[in-house]
């Protein structure tokens, strides 16, 4: 194993990475990456045409209406969707508070991606999509401190920035996605 790759104790954290209570909090996280976008979708409608009905919900998210119908039951019965006595769709405050953490760890994590790693706007927008709805609260307050530290004009930031710009991919081992 790396160096690198080695916890601040010095021991491999293979069996931490493994903890089947860490992937089993993965995969029973209330949110899921499918229904971040049904809440960013309709909050994105109301913000630009005031409301928000299934069938825009649907041909957003080009998903089918009865597909839509289903996802949004399962927000509702969480209490982040509501209706309003025309049936346009509304965002609860839990709904609300759940949005807009989604575009905070959205915005921090892109830019984190492209200012600090120097990874491409493209590639940072679309990894920065499937780690949004994931990140705590915690973890998102420190990545933005270290990201405006080290995307700063400082001289920490200039050191770190300098470094990845020397990074060559094809000289790690590491390529999962054969990009």
């Amino acid at each position: 194993m790396s160096e690198n790759l080695k916890d601040v104790s010095g021991e491999p954290d293979h069996d931490d990475a493994n903890d089947s209570s860490r992937w089993r909090e993965f995969s029973h996280n209330y949110l899921s990456h499918s229904r971040a976008h049904y809440l960013m979708a309709i909050d994105t409608l109301r913000s630009e045409l005031g409301y928000a009905r299934t069938t825009d919900v649907a041909e957003m998210l080009e998903v089918s209406r009865g597909a839509a119908s289903m996802a949004l039951a399962q927000l509702k019965k969480r209490g982040w969707v509501a209706e309003d006595p025309n049936r346009f769709l509304l965002l609860t405050e839990e709904g609300k508070r759940i949005t807009e953490m989604v575009s905070q760890n959205f915005a921090i994590l892109s830019r984190f991606l492209e200012a600090v790693l120097g990874v491409g706007r493209d590639r940072a927008i679309s990894d920065a999509c499937k780690m949004e709805h994931l990140m705590s609260l915690e973890s998102s307050r420190r990545l933005l401190w270290l990201t405006e530290l080290l995307a700063g004009d400082n001289a920490a930031g200039e050191q770190v920035r300098g470094h990845m710009r020397k990074f060559k991919a094809e000289d790690h081992a590491l390529d999962l996605d054969g990009d």
